[in-house]
């Protein structure tokens, strides 16, 4: 039980760090106000554009890497599934999956709630691409090592 327990703690801590990051302290408005000048500061010459398009997509690559790290705290905190020791453990890989699309999902419903944020659809969708490509990744290593390990024992 007390295993169970610490391989929780990682998961609800990742998803209260998601949380704050929900709100108005990392608004666009707030992590521009940032970058905006360090962007300047080393390529002055970019157009207004440019700097737009390098923000949008580091704040779209920020949930990507969110929900890649909480993707694979949430497969360590899963029990294993496996039917064969040598096979690639996607029933827990789908609930891992599930469970952080739909904190993606109540995530976004609390932007609703902070004045200087909006819930978004494609960002939930974002949130759910990041989970499956580093759970589709592990899953793949895990295969690969349980299959090592057997050839090894055999």
């Amino acid at each position: 039980m007390r295993s169970l327990f610490f391989r929780w703690i990682p998961v609800l801590f990742w998803m209260g760090v998601i949380f704050k990051a929900s709100t108005d302290a990392f608004s666009a408005q707030h992590t521009g106000s940032v970058l905006v000048p360090f962007l300047l500061r080393f390529f002055p010459h970019l157009s207004a554009e440019a700097i737009d398009m390098i923000h949008f997509c580091i704040r779209k690559g920020a949930h990507l890497a969110e929900y890649s790290i909480l993707a694979m705290l949430l497969w360590r905190a899963v029990p294993e599934r496996k039917a064969r020791p040598d096979a690639a453990d996607w029933g827990r890989a789908g609930v891992a999956l599930a469970v952080a699309t739909f904190y993606g999902a109540t995530d976004e419903f609390h932007q609703i709630f902070v004045p200087s944020r909006g819930a978004s659809v494609h960002d939930v969708l974002i949130d759910a691409c990041g989970a499956a490509i580093t759970l589709t990744c592990v899953c793949l290593v895990s295969r690969r090592r349980a299959a090592r390990k057997s050839a090894a024992a055999a």
